[in-house]
This record gives C-alpha cells, sequence and structure tokens, in this order.
C-alpha cells in the first residue's frame, strides 16, 4: 500500500489528522445532530490558523495531509459500502422511492439552476446539491473525489450541510406535529428532508420523544438507509461523465495530460467507487451480520473524521467565510425545495 512505501514522508500529516480526529469524533458522539466530521474540519481549522504560518510545519505534514484527505477519504467511502444491504434496504424502503427520487431530483434541479443563474463554482454546487439531496456528509465523502474537488470546496460544502441540518432537527419535530403528521408520515418526512443520517436520527428521536410509544425512528432510518444507495448511481454517472469530459479535452489538445494527445482512463477513473459496489454486493449476497459490519462501518465513519481534519487544516477559514454567501443559500434553496416536495409528495399520495 502507498501508505506503508512512503511512511517517512506521510506518517506526520496522517498522525496530525489523528490527532485531531479524536477529540472530535468523541465529541460528535456528545453532540450527534452536529456530528465528528464538523467538528474535525472546525478544529482543523483552527489548528491551521495557527500553524500554517511554520513553514516547517507545513513542510513535515502536507504529505500526510494531502495522502489523509485524498486517500483515507476513498477508503471510507470503500468501507461505506459494508454497511449497505441493498437487497433489505431496497425490499423494505420500496414504498418510499417515490418521494426519495422526487427529493433528490428537486435538489440537483435547484443546485443545477442556481449554479448557472449566480455563478457559482460547479464543484461546489454539485457537492451541496449531492449532500443536500442524499446523505450529507457521506454524500460528500463519496462525491468529491470523483469530481477532484479541492479540500476548500469539500469544507464550504460540509458547512452549508451541517447548517440546515441543525435547523432541521431543531424545528422539523415541532413542524410536523404542528402539521398533524401520523408517526409513519414523520419517519418518512425526517428520512427524505434531512440531509445527515445524524440529524435525520436527532429529528425522528426528537418526534418519538414527544410522541411516546411511535416508532418514526426506525422508519426513518429505513427511508433514509434507502436515499443512501442513490450514492452508487450518482456517483458513477459523474465519474463516467469525468472520464468523458477528460477524453474530450485530450481529444480537442486541450487541459493537463492532452499535451501528449492521450487518454488515459486508469488516471481519471475513480475506481474507489467500483470498490464500494463491491463491498455492497458483498454484503448482500453473503447477507454478513451486524456483528461483522458494524465495527467496519464505524472505522468507515472514523476514516471520514480523519480526512475532515486534514480537509480542515488546508482550509483558509478567512476565505471561507469570505465566499460563504452563494453556497449558503443554495442549500438554503435546495432544503426548502427538498422539504416542500416530500410534504407535496405526502399529500399526493395519502401518507400523512
Amino acid at each position: 500500500m502507498e501508505l506503508f512505501k512512503n511512511f517517512e514522508d506521510l506518517w506526520r500529516g496522517v498522525a496530525l489528522a489523528l490527532v485531531i480526529s479524536v477529540p472530535a469524533w468523541l465529541l460528535g458522539k456528545q453532540f450527534e445532530v452536529i456530528g465528528g466530521p464538523v467538528f474535525a474540519i472546525l478544529i482543523g481549522m483552527a489548528l491551521g490558523l495557527v500553524l500554517r504560518h511554520r513553514a516547517d510545519v507545513v513542510e513535515a505534514t502536507s504529505a500526510g495531509i494531502k495522502y489523509t484527505s485524498k486517500k483515507i477519504l476513498q477508503y471510507a467511502v470503500i468501507l461505506l459500502g459494508f454497511g449497505l444491504n441493498l437487497g433489505e434496504i431496497a425490499k423494505v424502503g420500496a414504498s418510499s422511492l417515490p418521494i426519495i427520487i422526487s427529493t433528490i431530483t428537486t435538489s440537483l434541479v435547484i443546485s443545477f439552476v442556481l449554479c448557472r443563474a449566480l455563478h457559482i463554482p460547479k464543484k461546489i454546487s454539485t457537492l451541496v446539491g449531492v449532500g443536500s439531496s442524499i446523505c450529507g456528509g457521506s454524500a460528500i465523502a463519496a462525491t468529491a473525489p470523483v469530481i477532484d474537488a479541492d479540500d476548500e470546496e469539500i469544507a464550504q460544502a460540509i458547512s452549508v450541510i451541517f447548517l440546515f441540518n441543525i435547523i432541521a432537527a431543531l424545528i422539523f419535530p415541532s413542524l410536523g406535529a404542528m402539521l398533524g403528521m401520523s408517526n409513519e408520515g414523520f419517519g418518512l418526512f425526517a428520512g427524505t428532508a434531512v440531509n445527515d443520517t445524524s440529524s435525520v436520527t436527532a429529528a425522528a428521536a426528537a418526534w418519538d420523544g414527544m410522541h411516546p410509544g411511535s416508532n418514526a425512528l426506525d422508519h426513518a432510518t429505513i427511508v433514509k438507509l434507502t436515499r443512501t444507495l442513490a450514492i452508487i448511481p450518482i456517483t458513477l454517472f459523474l465519474a463516467f461523465w469525468q472520464v468523458r469530459q477528460a477524453k474530450r479535452a485530450a481529444e480537442a489538445g486541450e487541459g493537463a495530460g492532452a499535451a501528449a494527445g492521450t487518454f488515459d482512463i486508469k488516471k481519471i477513473f475513480p475506481f474507489f467507487i467500483l470498490f464500494f459496489v463491491l463491498a455492497s454486493v458483498i454484503t448482500t449476497v453473503f447477507t454478513l451480520p451486524v456483528a461483522v459490519t458494524a465495527p467496519i462501518k464505524t472505522l468507515s465513519k472514523f476514516f471520514i473524521v480523519m480526512a475532515m481534519a486534514a480537509i480542515g487544516f488546508n482550509t483558509d477559514i478567512v476565505k471561507l467565510v469570505k465566499t460563504g454567501g452563494k453556497p449558503i443559500f443554495m442549500g438554503l434553496c435546495c432544503w426548502i425545495g427538498i422539504a416542500c416536495v416530500s410534504l407535496g409528495m405526502q399529500s399526493v399520495l395519502g401518507i400523512w
């Protein structure tokens, strides 16, 4: 593995990300509505603000930080596949598919339109659109390497998703009660209209606390896992789109690597996505027990926290704040659009 081949160059940066990720992970356990990845980005940013001016620290850690933000993030996505039993999720969550497809389509369309209308960078728009529509941080983690997003773009998207996760977890239970939703209806609403899994859990658990005996949490979790499956077709589509664009550039003699007039799919296609799909297939075909998949899922989540720590360390917080207005507005529009479509579809289908 690359990590062992270049251990001497990488270990300092990987160790720094690990040091940041441990308290971030523990804080995420205490405050699940915020989550470990957000704490990791915030701690990484703060530490980066203090240490980035020291040339010796930057030189010693840059290779390992880059490795963690890129490669370990990909390993996290691969391991994430072991938490997806495609058969069970599809069987239990099939009834929610019309609403899931509608909300995902809504978010992607809104992000595409606003990208063009407001001239928001394409990669940030893609990350916000995918993060809003599928499963927040996990979807961003899977998509970022596919579209070759840089650390600041990833941090921007995670920050936007985090903001509306918090708002949704706080207001959706009261909104659902005000609208007179049933336990099943709110579970479906939380599973389709809240971005990140931790916030879906927080919102549904709050509803169950307000309505003793309800099982909205179980229903919301199944719907959310079904929604997570959309990572597979969307990332594969983006991967093939990137390959197509790179091939066109090579044929036209444009872009990096095109000077030689060659096109190498091995350098362009994100093969880790195929391993992610393979992991899901293995879990499905062999029906791996929870005792096997649970530790792998936990390791996957920890790797995401590590990657976000490295991304935070590499992110200029001042620049992030200055450029955050348009992405936040896009996140707001995606969030409102998803919530309205989810409620509208439930009304049409008679699930309330």
